[in-house]
């Protein structure tokens, strides 16, 4: 690309609405530039880097037999009716009328219809296996868009989809998946964990997700010091951490806690380590109370709480409820005498006389060990914090953040019931399909990359993910042997099929080199005024500046784009 006359602009100033580095960047260095909340358009880099992006996720998909298809973006509501999922997407589903008055909406996502599609081919168990992929745009109404490409109302997702005959055949068709996503994140340059996480509205077996690690992400991923243990902190399992010593059981005692409604409170109040109270907090789980108990320092975890009575909805439970359920205003819940389900965490069964509300306003007891109430459920319905045992090894846990670039789900039978997708089996007798779904975000994937790879100059990309791996400034654009030297480099790098930029602007080499360091191109060569002497500078983007000889110029970029390449296993 030559850019004298081409489609190109950077700003110099940061961008006041974006609120993520890679989203300032990406917007400066002329790659994405917003519409409006949550949807941008893709300018002529951003372009470049989406396609080489998908045109990596395309080779491993096609490896795996995969084959690409197309699906439509405007989907009759009734669709997702069917399923039983309009209901759990809520207002995050655009939807509008035809002029027929009939309900459609921007499709979110496409279980259903690739479950319909599947339909046309499938009547027998020798019909399977097989899978179906497709890049396209999906429409999802965020309250909040943030982060640049990270979080977004519109934005281009690979969704595939496989289908067998059975448990043995979704495993099979799973790991081959897998494969793949870990041979596309790896030729990505990510630096990326593979966590265990939460099923959520697609319901299904298993998901799992790839998280870029970045301090921006959204996720938090919950790894271990000493092994290779990872998840996403919603479904993280917690040890349950044990009492040194065993203590002598006291009785329990009414203490009046006037206007000591939360932990915090009641802990200054009583003059109490922390780990001695219970927190018994009451949730609304599909229209009834529930009462939670954990320990004083630990927090509810909501996702396993709903997994637990396998609702559709919980949250904390209004004062109305909480005073039916307690008969006492909201920060004096506890288990004894409580007028709901109680669930305890693991952990509380271990703890003796601990300090729990009273279900009393303005009192809570003192000294409750186990015999002093009954749970209905035991269960694990905490976070796991930092510190705690890792359930693998027994090392311990640390935090970090992470972008979701990617996710596999074992679907089972949910979509195949729901869309009646059945087959005929080697008996003759009809069954479900088995399917898995797996996604990836190239935009999202973009914006992690540009996480990763950044510094005080602009975007810093892996040198075969960038649009451009090499750029040639010219110093004088008035100095016909640069000129002539410069052309003679640009057809070179062309013949050897590198994507190059020749800036032929009218404009100091101050700001050219400023410019090419921002839109991050991995490798400059610089065209001066030893380009008389047949010498000419080559500077990687993160390196030390060298001189050259023009004739070896080209053949070193080419080099090292080869050596960028990360070569993975088929």
């Amino acid at each position: 690309m030559r850019l004298k006359n081409s489609f190109f602009y950077t700003l110099r100033e940061d961008v006041k609405d974006e609120d993520s580095i890679s989203g300032n960047l990406l917007v400066r260095a002329g790659y994405i530039r917003k519409s409006s909340a949550g949807v941008y358009m893709q300018m002529p880099l951003g372009f470049r880097v989406i396609s080489k992006i998908e045109a990596i996720i395309r080779d491993e998909m096609d490896r795996t037999g995969c084959q690409e298809l197309l699906m439509p973006a405007l989907i009759p509501e009734e669709v997702y009716v069917a399923s039983g999922r309009r209901a759990g997407f809520g207002k995050d589903m655009f939807t509008l009328k035809d002029r027929k008055g009939m309900p459609y909406c921007l499709g979110p996502t496409h279980e259903e219809l690739f479950a319909a599609a599947a339909k046309m081919q499938i009547r027998s168990y020798k019909d399977m296996p097989f899978s179906l992929y497709q890049i396209e745009t999906k429409f999802r109404d965020e309250p909040r868009p943030r982060y640049g490409l990270v979080r977004v109302r519109e934005f281009a997702m690979k969704d595939a989809y496989t289908f067998d005959k059975d448990e043995a055949g979704l495993d099979a068709a799973y790991a081959k998946q897998f494969q793949a996503y870990k041979n596309i994140m790896d030729r990505l340059h990510l630096n990326y964990k593979i966590v265990r996480a939460d099923t959520g509205v697609m319901g299904g077996l298993l998901s799992e997700e790839f998280q870029a690690v970045t301090p921006l992400g959204e996720d938090i991923l919950v790894l271990c010091d000493s092994c290779d243990f990872s998840s996403n902190i919603e479904v993280a399992q917690c040890v349950p951490e044990k009492p040194a010593e065993q203590e002598a059981e006291l009785e329990k005692e009414l203490i009046e806690t006037p206007n000591s409604r939360t932990i915090e409170e009641v802990v200054s109040f009583l003059h109490k380590d922390v780990k001695k109270f219970v927190k018994t907090l009451i949730y609304n789980v599909d229209g009834k109370p529930v009462a939670v108990m954990v320990r004083g320092d630990r927090d509810v975890n909501e996702v396993k709480l709903r997994k637990l009575y396998q609702a559709d909805s919980v949250e904390l439970a209004d004062p109305e409820m909480v005073k039916e359920a307690t008969g006492a205003d909201i920060g004096f819940a506890g288990p004894i005498g409580i007028r709901c389900e109680l669930v305890a965490d693991p952990e509380v069964t271990y703890m003796q006389n601990f300090v729990v509300g009273a279900n009393k306003t303005g009192y809570h007891y003192t000294n409750v060990n186990q015999k002093d109430f009954k749970a209905d459920k035991v269960a694990d319905v905490r976070n796991i914090m930092e510190g705690d045992i890792c359930p693998k090894c027994g090392g311990r846990i640390h935090f970090a953040h992470g972008i979701e670039c990617g996710n596999t789900f074992k679907l089972g039978t949910k979509y195949s019931k729901a869309m009646d997708l059945q087959y005929l089996d080697a008996e003759n007798k009809l069954q479900y399909v088995w399917m898995g779904s797996y996604g990836i975000g190239p935009g999202r994937c973009m914006a992690a990359l540009v996480e990763q790879n950044h510094d005080d100059n602009g975007i810093a990309w892996p040198a075969d993910i960038a649009p451009y791996a090499a750029a040639i400034v010219i110093i004088s654009t008035k100095d016909e042997v640069q000129n002539q030297v410069a052309d003679q480099l640009y057809q070179e790098l062309q013949d050897l099929g590198v994507d190059t930029i020749l800036d032929d602007r009218d404009a100091r080499p101050g700001v050219k080199f400023k410019d090419m360091d921002l839109i991050g191109i991995p490798f400059r060569i610089t065209v001066g005024r030893g380009a008389k002497d047949g010498i000419v500078e080559f500077k990687p983007r993160n390196g030390e500046a060298e001189e050259l000889p023009v004739d070896a110029a080209a053949k070193k970029v080419k080099e090292l784009l080869e050596a960028s390449r990360v070569k993975v296993q088929h």
